[in-house]
């Protein structure tokens, strides 16, 4: 029985490893973007909170309609 409970637990986490990979690349380099931004859509700390608590749908946001074009 705790051979079985330790294997599907090595699975879990071999299945979510990537994924919270991919959420704190996407969280530096929204937060990154952020920082450097001239104007955004809303204020900064606005979408501070937003990319750092709503985990990847955060920062996707961001990306999508929080940046504003240089133009």
């Amino acid at each position: 029985m705790n051979q079985t409970a330790n294997l599907d637990f090595s699975k879990l986490v071999m299945v979510l490893a990537p994924l919270f990979f991919i959420q704190f690349i996407l969280l530096v380099i929204a937060l990154v973007m952020l920082v450097r931004a001239d104007a955004t859509r809303g204020p900064k700390w606005m979408w501070a909170l937003i990319i750092i608590f709503i985990n990847i749908i955060g920062p996707v946001l961001f990306f999508v309609i929080g940046r504003r074009d240089r133009r």
